[in-house]
């Protein structure tokens, strides 16, 4: 058993032992978790042309090192050369090339002198002239320009605002010829080789001048409905915002039903000024929807970064996308409390009685043996045939061989009124021979007969042929007859009665027999000696 003091000694280095370890646990505590929705793509929109590309780490060390993942820019729409072939997008094409999880979004306008205010009938006769083919090949230039310049994945947010007043490429005019030169621009870039583009269909919030879903192309032309969303009417709160006709709510519902992805490739501060409610609402908004990307309009009034003048709801975009950061950790000095030894008192070891358990013999028992009886023929007792004396007075009769008998067959039971006894055939006796007659009677005593006496010699008489051998035949079961009980014979009497033992089975179906011999002793039979 160890001493007292070093008991002591090892649970003092245990306790700082296990200080040092929560120390060094609260060291290395791990940062808090990112903000919901902190994984979403997203952009701004910062300058049309290399600046735009230049400016975008510069945001993302003013939101904490908050990666920015999409490009936004647009083509001018102010003539066809330079929807067609942009001089300004390989600066694009090489920000995106850098890293494979970017996007790259591209606003294409569908009709050059785009923000002319052209009359409604002349823009009616312009998407009529669309959807018959006459622009298909500026739009095959610039699919073919985007796959030369390695941005075939590039989202296009074509004819964006349609339903509204302001573009060139407004719908309103007439919504059936619109939807068809959408189709044809569409069809006519994914015809080109190399290409992998994503189409944005995407109107401004509310009805504004036409219902945007009436301007909607078609499920197999569009990949992700879109919507741009500032803060001014129609709503004067964000719930109006969500619930009014052509609303958030009527967007995010209508891309589930197409089975489309949402975006919100423009959104910003607009009539109400610096509103930080409207933009922790709004990235409130995007997190629970989870869009493929959205971006913020960073211009002046819309923006929070390079426009100056909304600094709190700056603040508020900074506190909802900045990743945070854990502050210094101080740890906190553990004090160790002594611990005081429990005096260890011995218990005394108490040897347990080792009871052998008996052995208990399991009992064999043997397997019962069912004997196969095997029926037994008994053999037939055969009597003795009584010595027959000879006719010669003073001459001892020569001794008769036994005969041998042939074994009974038995034959089956026939039930009698009377059971007469069978016996077997006698032995054809020798003729008597008349005794001379006496004077007078005399008692005659009882004559002992002797064991051996030989036989007289005598003529051989013939010999009954033997007897054929019965063939068995099939026992067949018949009405159990009563067995006759046999009679005994009177004493002294001349006929001798030997029963035959068959045995118990031979027995049962022949009943008892008995062989019986009538001999004459009387003076006359000429066999009295005396």
């Amino acid at each position: 058993m160890p001493r007292p003091h070093r008991r002591l000694a090892s649970t003092c280095i245990g306790t700082v032992t296990a200080g040092l370890l929560a120390t060094g646990a609260a060291l290395a505590a791990p940062e808090k978790e990112q903000p919901k929705g902190s994984d979403i793509a997203m952009g701004a929109f910062l300058d049309s042309g290399p600046p735009g590309v230049d400016r975008i780490p510069r945001l993302s060390r003013w939101l904490g090192g908050k990666e920015i993942r999409v490009g936004h820019t647009y083509l001018p729409g102010d003539r066809w050369a330079r929807i067609e072939g942009p001089d300004f997008l390989e600066p694009w094409a090489r920000w995106r090339r850098a890293k494979e999880n970017r996007l790259f979004v591209l606003n294409v306008p569908m009709q050059e002198r785009n923000e002319d205010h052209v009359p409604d009938r002349q823009v009616a006769q312009l998407i009529r002239a669309g959807a018959e083919g006459e622009f298909d090949h500026h739009f095959q230039r610039l699919a073919e320009k985007l796959v030369e310049l390695n941005l075939p994945d590039t989202v296009i947010v074509l004819g964006w605002e349609m339903n509204g007043a302001t573009y060139t490429h407004r719908c309103a005019p007439d919504p059936e010829g619109w939807k068809e030169y959408w189709r044809r621009i569409v069809n006519t870039m994914r015809s080109v080789p190399g290409q992998d583009f994503k189409f944005d269909f995407a109107p401004n919030r509310g009805s504004d001048a036409i219902g945007w879903t009436r301007c909607y192309p078609g499920d197999d032309v569009v990949d992700v409905i879109g919507m741009d969303s500032y803060d001014q009417a129609p709503g004067r709160t964000f719930d109006e915002m969500v619930s009014q006709p052509y609303g958030l709510q009527q967007h995010v519902d209508f891309a589930k039903a197409h089975g489309k992805a949402i975006s919100y490739p423009e959104w910003g501060l607009f009539r109400h000024g610096d509103n930080p409610e409207y933009v922790q609402r709004m990235l409130k908004w995007i997190a629970q929807h989870r869009p493929l990307y959205h971006t913020i309009t960073d211009y002046c009034p819309h923006g929070v970064w390079q426009c100056k003048q909304n600094p709190r709801s700056a603040k508020a975009f900074r506190a909802a996308l900045a990743p945070e950061r854990p502050g210094p950790v101080i740890p906190t000095p553990v004090v160790p409390t002594p611990v005081i030894p429990t005096p260890v008192v011995p218990t005394p070891v108490v040897p347990t009685p080792v009871v052998p358990t008996p052995v208990v013999p399991t009992p064999q028992i043997p397997a019962p043996e069912v004997p196969v009886p095997s029926p037994a023929v008994p053999s037939p007792d055969v009597p003795v045939v009584p010595v027959v004396p000879s006719t010669s007075p003073g001459h001892l009769p020569d001794p008769v061989p036994e005969p041998v008998p042939s074994p009974a067959v038995p034959s089956p039971e026939v039930p009698a009124t009377d059971p007469v006894p069978v016996t077997p055939e006698p032995v054809e006796p020798s003729p008597q021979v008349p005794a001379p007659e006496s004077p007078s009677p005399e008692p005659v005593p009882e004559p002992v007969p002797s064991p051996a006496v030989p036989s007289p010699q005598t003529p051989a008489s013939p010999s009954p042929d033997p007897l054929p051998v019965p063939v068995p035949s099939p026992l067949v079961p018949g009405p159990v007859v009563p067995e006759p009980e046999p009679v005994e014979p009177p004493a002294n009497s001349t006929e001798w009665c030997v029963p035959i033992n068959f045995g118990e089975w031979l027995s049962k179906l022949v009943g008892k027999q008995s062989v019986c011999v009538k001999i004459n002793w009387g003076k006359d039979s000429g066999f009295w000696p005396w």
